[in-house]
């Protein structure tokens, strides 16, 4: 990105100009291909408003960034994404969404019929995936939002049928997808290894507490006689012999515990409930101290372990993600017409703010899994000529730990202000220049917890393009 070299639009170069980016270089700046549209297929990162009805709308939504044209008072606020910047440098139309609607909760108004757009090709969508169709957001996971999440391959298949099953050949296509399988997968590894941890510690805490229980009411019901030692070993063997038996209860044991208690030498006043009550009350917190610990330990180690085992197991779901999508690229993109196809890899996930609050264990399992697409996509489209592969991740990374060249003045944090009732879907799909935090957030890399601020997607529009120029595409 520090080495600009790309034609653009009177409203980009605006744009640009308030953003403090880097000037053109003098010279031709006739754009070599003459595209006759812009095509999109993917996930949040390019969707163009697709969501943008009902409640969304209404809280002057739509977009995953800081929405709303806000660039009289703040320059960078524009509102816009990468597809609709690039879009501008190649000379065509604006996108629009393909399809737009929710099929969620009708109380909230997330309940709009969906409705296609004639001549509108901006088919990524929030929560796509490659090609499962239940992504983040959508019903099935539980989501009020309902968000359609129409994955990349149907959202292929869409196009096809609204242009009569061919490219023409001189669209610009784009392709970005596979943050959600990703984002999809550690979630549900999160859900199942807490399940896992929540079994093993209820299991592991009731043990512990039971436990705990006998041997605190034990000792006290053996203090008062003669001989303390011995009465504990009277007790402790009538206790467990009932906790033993089929159908027994702490209510039950407690029983036999004080009944043994008060026939040893010396101890008949345990007889008296003003006596063993206490002695109850205080067995019971000790087993509730007990069980706590002992439960909290056991399902984090369950939990941890859970993970570790199956954490595998994603890194492998993401390789198969990306050589899906690389083959969704031929043989039903290059297949059918298209001669410019351009592919953004994944970005560095782990450095987004949501990536930053995981465990190390957890970021070095989205790194992996993101190598593990990366590597596969390219793999797969590496001899295709028709294909040009724009290497986000580096360039992410790069921003991530070395932010000052590009502008960058915070890549850590959300933009927006996420909290209810201020957002009340706690994503920048609701944010606006209304909800973001206080202060000067106009070079902030992050809109939420993994979504790029207009700026931010200024800067990877700057980059694309940058490489669409070295392709000779631009």
């Amino acid at each position: 990105m520090r080495h600009t070299k790309f034609a653009l639009a009177a409203m980009t170069l605006a744009v640009l100009a308030g953003c403090g980016g880097t000037d053109p270089k003098p010279g031709d700046q006739t754009i070599k291909n003459k595209y006759s549209s812009q095509v999109s297929f993917g996930d949040s990162l390019s969707d163009v408003g697709s969501y943008a009805v009902g409640a969304v709308a209404q809280l002057k939504g739509g977009k995953f960034t800081i929405n709303g044209d806000s660039s009289a008072s703040v320059s960078t606020l524009t509102g816009k994404n990468w597809t609709e910047l690039v879009a501008a440098q190649l000379g065509v139309a604006a996108p629009c969404a393909a399809l737009t609607g929710l099929d969620g909760d009708a109380s909230k108004n997330f309940s709009v019929a969906p409705v296609a757009h004639a001549n509108c090709y901006g088919y990524a969508q929030g929560g796509a995936r490659v090609t499962n169709p239940v992504g983040p957001g959508n019903k099935l996971t539980g989501s009020p939002l309902g968000a359609l999440t129409i994955p990349v391959t149907t959202q292929i298949d869409n196009h096809l049928k609204a242009v009569g099953g061919k490219f023409k050949g001189d669209e610009m296509v784009f392709v970005m997808a596979g943050g959600n399988d990703a984002l999809f997968n550690l979630s549900k590894l999160s859900a199942d290894a807490t399940a896992a941890g929540t079994a093993a510690g209820a299991k592991a805490g009731a043990a512990a507490g039971a436990a705990a229980y006998v041997t605190s009411l034990v000792g006290q019901l053996a203090a008062g006689a003669t001989t303390p030692q011995a009465a504990a070993a009277a007790i402790g063997l009538a206790a467990q012999t009932e906790a033993a038996r089929s159908g027994s209860t702490q209510n039950s044991i407690t029983q036999v515990a004080i009944g043994t208690a008060a026939v040893q030498p010396g101890n008949s006043s345990v007889a008296t409930p003003a006596v063993w009550q206490p002695m109850v009350a205080k067995a019971t917190a000790d087993a509730t101290a007990a069980g706590t610990a002992a439960g909290n330990a056991a399902g984090a180690k369950a939990g941890a372990d859970y993970a570790a085992a199956h954490g595998p197991d994603l890194v492998v779901a993401m390789a198969t993600a990306g050589a899906e999508l690389a083959a969704l690229v031929k043989t039903k993109i290059i297949a059918n017409g298209a001669n410019y196809v351009t592919v953004n890899n994944l970005p560095d996930v782990a450095t987004t703010p949501s990536g930053r609050g995981q465990p190390a264990s957890t970021q070095a399992l989205i790194n992996a899994m993101v190598s593990a697409f990366n590597g596969a996509l390219t793999t797969g489209l590496a001899s295709e000529s028709k294909v040009l592969i724009v290497d986000v991740f580096s360039v992410s990374h790069d921003q991530a730990t070395n932010p000052g060249p590009y502008g960058l003045t915070n890549v850590s944090e959300p933009a927006c202000d996420l909290t209810a009732p201020t957002n009340p879907l706690g994503s920048s799909l609701t944010c606006n220049a209304g909800n973001v935090k206080a202060g000067d957030i106009s070079h902030w890399s992050f809109a939420d917890d993994v979504h790029p601020t207009p700026f931010n997607n200024l800067l990877l529009a700057r980059y694309v393009a940058e490489k669409l120029v070295v392709k000779g595409w631009l």
